[in-house]
C-alpha cells in the first residue's frame, strides 16, 4: 500500500549530511517543523565506495518518526540488495528504495520489500536509461531519480536530470511518487517539480546546515510540502 504521505509535495531531509553527534535531537527538531519522511542513506562500501549504517540505524529512528506519524525511507545503496531487504523491513522502514543496477533481479527484490510490509521504490542513476521503469512499473511505488552520482553529499546538482525527470514522468502508473536525490535546494527543488517530481531528498541542504529546521521550512515552502 503506497503511504498517503507521497500523495503530496514531501521534502525528505537526509541523515547522510546530519552531526551524528546529535543525530536525535535533530531529526526531532525538521520532524517538529513538519517534515513527514526521514531519508536514510545506506552504502555498501561495494556499490558505492562509502559505507555507512544499516539496519540499527533504521530500528534506533523507528520511535522517533513514529510519534509524528512520519516515514522512514530507506535507500539503498549496496549490491544484490534483495538478500538484505528483509532486515530493513523488520526494522521498520516504511519505504525502501533499491538501484536498478544493483541486481539482475529487480523484480524478486521489488517484490520481497513489499512482502515485508514497505512501500518499493527504484532508483536509476544518472547514465542509467529511464526505459526500465516500464518493465516493472506496476512493481513500485516510488521512482527516484539520482539527481547526482550516488555516493558523496554536497554534490553539483547534474542539468541534464530535468529533461530526465521529464521522460521519466510518463513511464511511471498512477499514484507512483516520483523523487530526486542530490544537489537539491529551492532553486533545484522548483525546477525538479516542473519536471514533474514530487519528492525531494535533501542532505547537505537541510541537516548539513546550521538551522536545519529553519533550512526545512525554506525548501518545503519552495515545493508545497504541506508541513504535517
Amino acid at each position: 500500500m503506497r503511504p498517503a504521505q507521497l500523495a503530496q509535495p514531501r521534502v525528505a531531509p537526509s541523515i547522510l549530511a546530519a552531526d551524528f553527534s546529535q543525530l536525535g535531537a535533530q531529526v526531532r527538531d525538521v520532524l517538529e517543523a513538519g517534515a513527514r519522511i526521514i531519508h536514510v542513506d545506506v552504502m555498501d562500501g561495494h556499490f558505492v565506495p562509502p559505507i555507512t549504517m544499516g539496519p540499527l540505524a533504521v530500528g534506533a529512528l523507528r520511535g522517533l518518526t513514529s510519534e509524528y506519524g512520519a516515514l522512514l525511507d530507506v535507500h539503498l545503496m549496496i549490491e544484490r540488495p534483495e538478500h538484505q531487504v528483509s532486515e530493513f523491513t523488520r526494522a521498520g522502514a516504511d519505504i525502501v528504495t533499491i538501484h536498478a543496477e544493483s541486481t539482475p533481479h529487480l523484480d524478486y527484490a521489488l517484490a520481497e520489500i513489499r512482502a515485508g510490509g514497505a512501500a518499493a521504490g527504484l532508483a536509476v542513476c544518472p547514465s542509467t536509461p529511464v526505459t526500465v521503469y516500464g518493465e516493472v512499473a506496476a512493481a513500485i511505488d516510488l521512482a527516484l531519480c539520482m539527481t547526482v552520482n550516488p555516493g558523496w553529499g554536497g554534490q553539483q546538482f547534474i542539468e541534464a536530470s530535468i529533461g530526465k525527470l521529464a521522460r521519466l514522468a510518463p513511464l511511471l502508473a498512477e499514484g507512483v511518487a516520483l523523487a530526486v536525490d542530490g544537489g537539491i535546494a529551492p532553486g533545484t527543488a522548483e525546477r525538479c517539480k516542473a519536471a514533474g517530481a514530487g519528492v525531494f531528498v535533501a542532505g547537505t541542504a537541510v541537516l548539513g546546515t546550521k538551522d536545519p529546521a529553519g533550512s526545512y521550512v525554506a525548501l518545503a515552502e519552495a515545493v508545497g510540502d504541506p508541513r504535517r
